[in-house]
């Protein structure tokens, strides 16, 4: 079996999919974006295809290997990215090969459903309450939110009571057998961190999540000893040399994006390294089927995973939804805030391919908004 063509398109709300053909007919799925820069992706990934085609897609391994390090300036979001997708369809078409899921190549399950949260906003406090009890109404267990809006560069009074206030609301509509987490988003620095979270810890979050901006991952281990909260951090860390300094401070979930840090290769084991300092997987994840699908596929192999974020029905959804690119619906059904395991062969959906090919380049590029202090200064999004 040979790779024969290797295409990508640009869909609705924002993301990139790639799509690897072989010679026998097998055809593999993958999502390689960086939100906000998924026209570069697009580029690299046509990039490496160029040393893909022609190849056997089986050897998953080598092709990461080489794709990777392949050039003498490795690393960073856009080449991760985009390996991450070609990744994902290798693993897809190697799992439709055989007629097994992905899960079962990666070990066999360890679970037969995983937990998953769903979203519900935070940046404006008043709709907390309403969009809390409309996940709880519809079966999940937990929610995450974000934490503010735009924050000072050191808090005062007032943002710190906002982000408490928030919480307890949340708090009091899931009462104590259900979870929420709270999303610092990068807005906070080491120092607002390590002011406002002795405060949420009454109110027992899951985890906080990236209280910092990974550029100061060295600050991490005094934030971590700031609070009992449970830290996670992950989103924008693509590898396992970018991990270990999170690790070694202490975090207690480390959240990979399928999409990003390498794909299911890297994220298999970033998942056993995190293993290793007693620390949780929950698998960052607000993009669209493929990647969703191919998290699952972790999830369900890894023995240290916690919960999957997913998107369905997210606000940044703007124009299409997850399910608008799949045929069978029922993969992603959700029962009881958890998902059955898959059990079709490679990542476990089928790709509506005549809707991809439609939604091809049919929306603007979307890119993260810019948010500037009272002062005019820029802040973070």
């Amino acid at each position: 079996m040979k790779i024969t063509r290797v295409e990508t398109f640009a869909v609705p709300p924002r993301w990139l999919f790639c799509r690897i053909e072989t010679d026998d007919g097998i055809v593999g799925w993958g999502e390689p974006v960086v939100e906000g820069r998924a026209a570069t992706v697009r580029t690299a990934v046509h990039e490496l295809a160029e040393y893909l085609v022609g190849q056997d897609p089986m050897r998953i391994e080598d092709h990461w290997q080489v794709m990777t390090k392949g050039s003498f300036y490795r690393g960073g979001p856009i080449l991760s990215s985009a390996v991450a997708g070609l990744d994902q369809a290798l693993w897809d078409i190697q799992g439709r090969a055989l007629g097994v899921p992905v899960h079962v190549l990666l070990g066999g399950p360890v679970r037969e459903r995983v937990r998953a949260y769903s979203w519900v906003g935070g940046d404006d406090p008043a709709e907390i309450a309403d969009a809390v009890k409309a996940q709880v109404d519809a079966g999940f267990t937990a929610v995450k939110m974000n934490a503010c809006g735009r924050m000072d560069k050191l808090a005062t009074a007032a943002d710190i009571t906002s982000v408490v206030e928030r919480a307890a609301t949340a708090r009091d509509v899931l009462g104590p057998d259900r979870d929420f987490a709270v999303d610092f988003h990068g807005r906070f620095n080491a120092a607002n961190a390590r002011r406002v979270l002795p405060h949420l810890a009454d109110l027992h979050p899951l985890f906080v999540e990236e209280p910092v901006l990974p550029e100061y991952a060295h600050r991490l281990p005094e934030v971590v000893a700031a609070s009992t909260v449970p830290i996670a951090t992950g989103e924008r860390i693509y590898s396992r040399t970018e991990a270990l300094p999170a690790l070694q401070a202490g975090i207690a979930v480390l959240q990979p994006d399928l999409s990003h840090a390498g794909g299911i290769s890297e994220v298999r084991r970033l998942a056993s390294l995190a293993e290793t300092y007693d620390v949780l997987l929950a698998p960052h994840c607000p993009l669209g089927p493929i990647s969703l699908a191919a998290s699952l596929q972790v999830a369900f192999s890894t023995p240290n995973f916690l919960i999957q974020e997913q998107s369905i029905g997210i606000h940044y959804n703007n124009g299409a939804e997850v399910l608008d690119y799949v045929v069978d619906r029922e993969v992603f059904r959700f029962d009881e805030g958890h998902i059955r395991r898959p059990l079709g062969p490679g990542l476990g959906i089928t790709v509506d391919e005549q809707a991809v090919r439609r939604a091809d380049n049919s929306t603007s590029d979307w890119h993260s908004p810019v948010w500037r202090h009272n002062d005019g200064s820029f802040a973070e999004w």
